[in-house]
């Protein structure tokens, strides 16, 4: 494991924050090397991480020094994997650990896994002793293209996304790649919707390169997949580093995320991946720009066909689901009027934040 590159996230000043070191590696991911083949920076270290990740055999030589570390100070928790996970209990969970070690606010939460536990974690961190240290580790597709980036923390609440959290930035994120190749197909496709996302905002060369080289990001391939977190990252940075507290033109990066969510929501929250309703609700944003008048005909079926080619549902969810859809689209924390807030493209990288009439959401539900 060998650190290639890193760059900084600086935040605005006005924000109570400095920066977050953002620091790539490549090769076999060995956390040991930066949690303890180092000095230690902090006298108290708390790792949290789930079942899937503490499985993997690159981690065995970590957690049982972890484990053996224990009268100097580290903890470990490992928490249930996936979505329905996702809740003010575990979090909780989180905060009684450190406390139950007697942890003082000289001590750092170490989120080791994908964006669930990368956004409790945090959300621990900013709640233990009113705020403590938050790093990451970044496990997964979707959060090294954007989960972990940007300081949005929470947990998921009574069948809502991310009902309740704060802004709470990690002091590092470490983003080692090689663990995108432990992943089962359905996370690392999840993962490619907020990278197709982030390349329709913002980098027709990443556009170019998702559209004519699916077959080797599909295959993982270590060059293609490099460049497409990193490219993700950078733009994701850029744009925080600018709006923070999405006031302004942070809030493109929503696209695809008020349809999207709706439908993880009224699925059951779990039963859909992220990256499934995201691409959903994109295919729905580009098909409501066209009625709208917004964009052309062949720029929404361009954004449909390269979300189908990489065999996402791009279809209306039907009569049954649009009500419960439409309905939690209200319930949408983004909404600051009765009308709902989407972000429409009215061309590539061209975005556009716009409230939108009940009847006018109905037609693409």
């Amino acid at each position: 494991m060998e650190k290639t590159s890193s760059f900084i996230l600086k935040y605005p000043e006005n924000s109570g924050f400095d920066k977050t070191d953002i620091i790539f590696y490549s090769g076999t991911p060995e956390l040991e090397k930066i949690y303890f083949d180092c000095e230690k920076t902090y006298p108290n270290r708390l790792f949290v991480t789930d079942t899937n990740i503490a499985s993997l055999d690159c981690m065995k030589t970590f957690l049982s020094k972890v484990e053996a570390n224990d009268a100097q100070g580290d903890r470990l928790l490992v928490l249930g994997a996936g979505e329905k996970y996702k809740t003010i209990e575990s979090v909780l969970e989180i905060v009684k650990k450190a406390l139950d070690a007697n942890f003082n606010r000289n001590c750092v939460f170490v989120g080791i896994g994908g964006g669930v536990i990368c956004d409790m974690t945090a959300f621990a961190a900013s709640m233990f002793k009113r705020g403590v240290d938050v790093e990451f580790v970044s496990t997964t597709l979707l959060a090294d293209v954007d989960a972990s980036v940007g300081g949005k923390t929470g947990c998921d609440f009574e069948s809502y996304k991310n009902m309740i959290g704060a802004f709470y930035p990690a002091k590092r994120l470490h983003v080692a790649p090689q663990f995108v190749k432990s992943l089962p197909e359905k996370e690392y496709i999840s993962g490619l919707a907020e990278a197709i996302k982030t390349a329709l905002l913002f980098s027709p060369s990443m556009t170019e390169l998702l559209k004519t080289q699916k077959d080797k990001i599909m295959a993982r391939d270590d060059e293609a997949v490099q460049s497409i977190i990193t490219e993700c990252a950078k733009a994701k940075a850029a744009i925080v580093q600018e709006d923070f507290k999405e006031k302004r033109n942070r809030a493109f990066l929503n696209y695809g995320h008020t349809f999207g969510h709706a439908l993880e929501s009224v699925s059951g929250l779990g039963e859909i991946t992220h990256g499934e309703g995201v691409a959903w609700g994109m295919a729905r944003a580009a098909e409501l720009s066209l009625n709208l008048g917004l964009c052309s005909k062949e720029f929404a079926k361009d954004t449909i066909d390269l979300l189908k080619s990489y065999g996402y549902d791009t279809k209306k969810a039907g009569e049954n689901l649009k009500e419960k859809i439409l309905s939690a689209m209200h319930k949408d924390k983004k909404n600051n009027s009765s009308a709902i807030r989407v972000i429409l493209q009215s061309g590539p990288q061209q975005t556009i934040i716009k409230e939108v009439s009940d009847k006018d959401l109905e037609a693409v539900i």
